[in-house]
């Protein structure tokens, strides 16, 4: 990580690892989406180091309730950068950063995870449906059953069961963090056996990206853009991953990173489950990779 990108002192090594999970994920060039190589969509990566800050501290931070550090990283966003750039990745880090700092110690991160989500209470949904209100995120909508401009009546892992099957960042809430835990931690590892750095960081987007309609495209554009876009991604990543294509092909990566942002299409998603998924890898390697850079 550059010199010029570090953060300062935070309050606890589970803001650290929040920090370089933002910061890692900014760095891999991931087809429409911000990154240091690309800004895109009204905002620049700057936004975001800057709301990465904000977030880590809040998210790190001891005697927080869930719903607590979802708030508070959302409120210390908005007073430092005039957009939404992170509430999908504050939704998906909370849990793991909650369950690093006050689960049993002991337990596997994957266990502390489904018992924080299981002790949420109507407290913290009203919390994180503050938090959603006040970012403000493109193509909410409007729901029956617990709409987040109504007051909040059931757990969290409840509501967002209601949304689980129109936003794969409530998937996670309602599926115990399946397509991290399952899915995106063995897509790391397993592009870290072919690609460096942060390229295989692109290769994880990219999987993801490959695997699931984007939520956010769905969201705003529809399913069937949401489709193509899945297409598009599993073509992109089927050629860098032929045989004889042994470097990462970066003319390919910003022929569609242009294409995307010309379309005004942002896979939001993606990117937030990225985040995610290099979180859940420091908490889970932290000390083995600090011991590395040493």
């Amino acid at each position: 990580m550059p010199e010029t990108l570090r953060a300062g002192r935070l309050p606890t090594p589970v803001a650290d690892a929040v920090w370089r999970a933002c910061i890692e994920e900014l760095e891999a060039p991931k087809p429409g989406n911000v990154s240091f190589a690309s800004p895109g969509h009204g905002m620049t990566a700057k936004d975001f180091v800057v709301s990465a800050r904000c977030s880590a501290e809040v998210l790190g931070t001891p005697g927080l309730s869930l719903g607590e550090r979802v708030l508070g990283s959302i409120e210390a966003t908005r007073r430092a950068v005039d957009c939404n750039t992170n509430l999908g990745i504050v939704l998906l880090c909370a849990p793991l950063a909650h369950a690093a700092l006050e689960s049993e110690a002991g337990h596997p991160l994957r266990a502390r995870v489904t018992e924080v989500l299981a002790s949420s209470g109507v407290e913290d949904t009203e919390r994180v449906l503050a938090a959603i209100r006040l970012a403000a995120p493109a193509g909410l909508g409007v729901s029956r059953r617990h709409d987040v401009r109504t007051p909040a009546t059931a757990s969290l892992v409840e509501v967002m069961r209601e949304a689980e099957d129109r936003d794969r960042v409530a998937r996670q809430y309602a599926r115990c963090f399946e397509d991290v835990f399952d899915f995106g931690l063995a897509a790391l590892a397993r592009g870290r056996t072919r690609w460096p750095g942060r390229d295989a960081i692109v290769a994880l987007y990219l999987e993801f990206l490959a695997r699931f309609k984007d939520s956010h495209i769905e969201r705003k554009l529809g399913p069937v853009a949401a489709e193509e876009v899945r297409l598009e991604a599993k073509r992109l990543l089927e050629s860098l991953e032929s045989p004889g294509s042994e470097e990462m092909n970066f003319e390919e990566l910003a022929r569609f990173d242009h294409s995307l942002k010309c379309r005004r299409i942002n896979p939001g998603t993606s990117a937030d489950l990225t985040v995610a998924t290099l979180l859940a890898d420091n908490l889970l390697h932290g000390k083995r990779k600090s011991a590395a850079a040493r």
